[in-house]
């Protein structure tokens, strides 16, 4: 089976491409709007993208009106934010973030989140994360409907057991991050793991 997203299904791009380009990490992001507000937002079109600079994207989209949301709308103010990632203990706290709340209502407090204060942006981290990446935008890329940021990753924070000193790496097998599958409501957990060496 063919689909054409340039026409019979291009109003079913999101949903299509959303079930079957998974599982993909959830950002969930903190932003400082002018009036100094803390927003919290979760988004799962996100990712790394290279190591030197560090830099990851996210592409947070517009309201069903055509208007940017908060996070968008922030970071183009401000060009800072934190990416907190989202493990199995914080998944609900995550799914409560994406309420659409009236302007100016704070996303954590209807989570039951706190904050941790960054180390070089504005923006605060999420106390309860066990990473969070301070970001500052190096640009946006306006592509049709869609809006791509691209952070420099300034900072990383993490839980002092998911970090070996000695070997510095990230203990994998202690981070159970979330990830987020098939539109609208699904996602998975990242327990069941396999090992397999690359080829030298």
């Amino acid at each position: 089976m063919e689909l054409d997203l340039e026409g019979r299904f291009a109003a079913r791009a999101y949903p299509i491409l959303a079930s079957l380009v998974t599982p993909r990490p959830i950002a969930l992001i903190t932003t400082v709007g002018p009036d100094g507000v803390v927003n919290a937002a979760p988004f799962s079109f996100f990712n790394v993208l290279g190591a030197n600079p560090p830099i990851l994207a996210v592409a947070p989209g517009d309201r069903d009106d055509d208007t940017p949301k908060d996070t968008a709308r922030n970071i183009r103010l401000t060009h800072e934010f934190v990416v907190n990632l989202v493990d199995e203990p914080l998944a609900e706290a995550m799914n409560r973030c994406a309420a659409p709340l009236p302007y100016g209502v704070s996303e954590l407090a209807h989570a039951g989140l706190s904050t941790a204060v960054s180390s070089v942006v504005r923006p605060p981290r999420i106390a309860e994360a066990p990473v969070s990446l301070e970001c500052t935008e190096w640009g946006t890329l306006e592509i049709g409907g869609n809006r791509v940021v691209i952070g420099l990753v300034k900072r990383i924070h993490l839980r002092d057991e998911l970090f070996d000193a000695g070997t510095q790496r990230v203990r994998g097998d202690q981070l159970f991050l979330i990830g987020r599958m098939a539109s609208p409501h699904w996602y998975c957990r990242t327990r069941d793991r396999f090992e397999m060496a690359r080829p030298e």
